[in-house]
């Protein structure tokens, strides 16, 4: 499916599923918006009651509000919530690390050094948007190369940036740097085959990134 026109076949439920839930990750739907549904079938090529289902099934996700009379919306969500996110999230990708460095082969070691080697350069060369690209990579990778689909599953509802401001604000040249050593640690520990102790890096990297977006919470609102 192309970004905003509409394509030879009509998408599926799924597809734009995906589609939206993609403009809600890098912001191009922002909390609060309302989805508009003949404008989401303006863009995808999608029936109507394709674009019903997709938001229904965001709903269930957790992305999307439908109130009667108003329809959808992209949905807000507190600090305390999204706390509640990255504690999920620690427990889940801990466990991930875990199962990549049990499980690996040599071609997905070779592809996350290979991405490790890009992050790199984006710190050297002060990168912040590609780095955030490729920072998704580096774990959505981990999550595969574990062969564990239920995690995946799971994750895949809950790496959305819930709130535009703070992802924006997230790597900044400090931040930046702090990120990557972590991701380096984690790479150590990976290469020497130490399970347990990639799963507490990674528990402890995906901890500290909730408590700087808390930090730039309190700077933006209070």
């Amino acid at each position: 499916m192309s970004q905003d026109a509409a394509v030879d076949r009509a998408p599926s439920g799924q597809e734009i599923a995906d589609w939206v839930r993609q403009r809600i990750r890098t912001g191009r739907f922002v909390p609060g918006q309302r989805l508009v549904e003949v404008d989401i079938i303006r863009q995808t090529g999608a029936s109507r009651s394709k674009v019903r289902e997709a938001l229904k099934r965001l709903e269930g996700e957790g992305l999307v509000e439908i109130e009667e009379f108003r329809g959808a919306s992209v949905r807000s969500s507190s600090l305390d919530e999204v706390r509640q996110i990255y504690r999920a999230r620690m427990a889940l990708e801990g466990m991930a690390a875990h199962d990549f460095t049990v499980n690996a082969d040599a071609a997905m070691l070779a592809r996350l050094k290979a991405l490790q080697d890009q992050l790199d350069d984006c710190v050297r060369e002060r990168a912040p948007d590609r780095f955030g690209r490729l920072n998704n990579e580096w774990h959505r990778l981990i999550v595969e190369g574990s062969g564990n689909k239920v995690i995946a599953d799971h994750l895949q509802r809950l790496n959305v940036p819930i709130h535009r401001l703070l992802f924006e604000s997230f790597y900044d040249e400090e931040r930046l740097k702090t990120a990557n050593a972590d991701h380096q640690a984690m790479l150590a520990l990976i290469l020497a085959s130490d399970a347990d102790g990639a799963e507490r890096a990674m528990r402890q990297h995906i901890g500290d990134g909730f408590e700087t977006l808390a930090r730039i919470e309190d700077e933006f609102y209070r």
